[in-house]
């Protein structure tokens, strides 16, 4: 049985290979094949990045989408012909 290290958003997950299939199979039974080893520190690790990102940007905000920033530019050349007018 080899063991795998998968180094994936910077957290380091294990796992054991427990057998070779003799095909191809689907994703679903590929977990037949191996066993998850993370400790978990890890697992908490990534739980502890996820909360400290939401943090720092809250969900929703950012770049605004398309359909945002056409109504944003729709809205400045509106308010650009009010001020043109005075």
């Amino acid at each position: 049985m080899d063991q795998l290290l998968i180094r994936k958003n910077q957290i380091n997950f294990q796992c054991t290979v427990l057998d070779i299939p003799s095909s191809r199979l689907g994703a679903k039974l590929v977990d037949m094949y191996r066993k998850d080893t993370t400790p978990l520190e890890a697992l908490e690790q990534q739980k502890v990045a996820a909360l400290a990102q939401e943090h720092y940007r809250k969900r929703g905000t950012g770049r605004p989408t398309k359909k945002e920033r056409r109504d944003l530019s729709d809205y400045e050349q509106e308010q650009g012909d009010v001020n043109d007018d005075l």
